[in-house]
This record gives C-alpha cells, structure tokens and sequence, in this order.
C-alpha cells in the first residue's frame, strides 16, 4: 500500500505542475518532451546495475517500451486536443474512466478473482470519478468530436494494460527503473521527432522557461511510473484493485490540492464525487 500511495502522490503532483504550466506560460508540450529527458536520467541514476547500451535492444521488454513510448505522445496529443476542442471536463472523464480496461484484462487475462464489494467498489469508482471530474453542469459533446473522447479513453487503458503486462511478464524487478527510463527515452525521441518536423512550419523555438518546467515535471512523472509498477507486485491487492484504487485516489486527492493550492471551487456533483471515490477505496481495499 506504501507503493500505491506514493504513485498516487507523484501522480497528483503532476496536475499540479500542469496547472502551474498555465500560471506561468510555460509551452506544455515543449515541457513534456523536456521531462521525458528528465525521467529517463533519474530512471538511469536509479538503476544499480550496468548500463550496456548493446544490450537494451535485445531485452525482451524493449519492443514495448517502444510502443508504450509512441502511446505516451499520441495520448497525450489526444488529450490536449479534446480539452481544447471538447471540453477539459470530457478529457478528465475520459482518461479516468479508462480504468475499466486494465482491470477487465486482468480478471479475463490473469483470471483474477473479485469479489462482490470490489465488483461494487469498481462500479462505484467509476461513477465517482465522472462525478469528480465534471466541472460544468452539462456535457454537450459535439458529433463530430465525439471519437476523441473515445481515443484518449482506449489510448489511457491501453498504455495501462501495457505496463501491466510488460511488468508481470518480461521485466524484473531490479530492472523496473531501466525498464522505465527506456519508455521514457522513447517517449523523448518521438516528441523530438515531432518537434523537429513542427519546426519547419512554424518558427517557434522552445525557452529555458519550458526546459525547467520540463525538470520540475519529470522527477514526479517518473516515481509515479514507478512506484505503480512496485505496486502492481503487491501480494494483497490484484491489479484491478492497484488500477481502480490508484486513478480513483488520484482524482480525489488532485481534487482537495485544487481547493487548497488554487482555491478552486466544487460543484455538489464533486463533492458527491469524491464521497463515493472514498467509499469505493474502502471497499476495494478492505474486502
């Protein structure tokens, strides 16, 4: 649970360091690509072994940190043109709720076993996190947007579903932070792509100001990888109840930082949002 609990932590820094992209100006994708940089060397630093480059391309966990690397910059491009085209509110939603997949492949996968009150907690879980994350008094989706939504919903599940299976299958334990920083690392290497070929049409140029966003988010986004891979070897929680309980938490607990930190205010939606997160954790984790 020490595990989850960090996770859930790191990953609530992270929308707060976004939130403070926006106070500041800072370019958040320039920031992104930067914090990748970031997470792969603190990953590297973290990692007791040697480091033989030679030898990463013939782990057998190389080929998806490959793909997980691409998911991470599609998704999140996903995310940000739904936000902007759909509604920060049905971009929330729809990350969260993604959930659903990771723990539908384990029970189906890894014949996993729930019980009633999990089965409960996980429905309840997914109501709350709509709730939560609902910041206007209707979702008025668009038509013709309605598949974003829909790609960041499947994109989020999928890359969660990936670690999973990477973690429970190919990587070690003692290779989690190498594991780690090589996804990061191709996470790094398509944005640069992305931004080599944006540089030809545009001639905006990343700042120091993004570089030192980029530090301040990678640090963070990379013990939140981590500490759920860690949490994903628990020996009291399966991976329905790691994935259901750890995005749950993690709307909640960024929902009280935005009250305290921001001074945002919450509708009774949220609030009946984060009292259902509460009791669907307990139940999850108690039964």
């Amino acid at each position: 649970m020490i595990n989850l609990g960090f996770s859930i932590l790191f990953s609530s820094l992270i929308f707060v360091i976004f939130k403070l992209f926006s106070t500041y100006k800072i370019n958040t994708f320039y920031a992104i690509v930067t914090n990748y940089f970031i997470a792969c060397l603190v990953g590297l630093l973290f990692y007791k072994g040697e480091v033989i480059i030679s030898d990463i391309p013939t782990k057998s966990w190389f080929l998806g940190t490959i793909l997980l690397g691409i998911l991470f910059i599609l998704v999140f491009n996903l995310m940000a043109t739904t936000a902007q085209k759909v509604g920060v509110s049905v971009a929330s939603v729809a990350t969260k709720m993604s959930l659903v997949i990771p723990v539908l492949f384990g029970v189906f996968w890894y014949q996993e076993t729930l019980s009633f009150f999990q089965i409960l907690g996980i429905l309840l879980a997914l109501i709350a996190v709509y709730f939560a994350s609902i910041k206007t008094k209707d979702i008025n989706l668009p038509k013709i947007s309605f598949l974003l939504p829909v790609l960041v919903f499947l994109g989020s599940g999928v890359i969660d579903t990936s670690i999973k299976y990477l973690q429970e299958i190919h990587v070690e334990e003692t290779e989690y932070p190498l594991f780690s920083a090589v996804i990061f690392a191709s996470a790094a290497t398509i944005g640069v792509l992305f931004i080599i070929f944006k540089s030809i049409k545009t001639k905006e140029k990343i700042t120091w100001k993004d570089i030192f966003g980029g530090i301040v988010l990678g640090i963070p986004n990379y013990f939140s990888i981590y500490y759920l891979l860690k949490a994903l070897q628990s020996e009291t929680l399966n991976s329905a109840s790691v994935f259901t309980i750890n995005n749950v938490a993690i709307v909640m607990f960024s929902t009280l930082l935005g009250i305290i930190l921001f001074k945002e205010q919450l509708s009774l939606k949220n609030w009946i949002g984060i009292s259902l997160a509460i009791i669907s954790i307990v139940l999850i984790a108690l039964f």
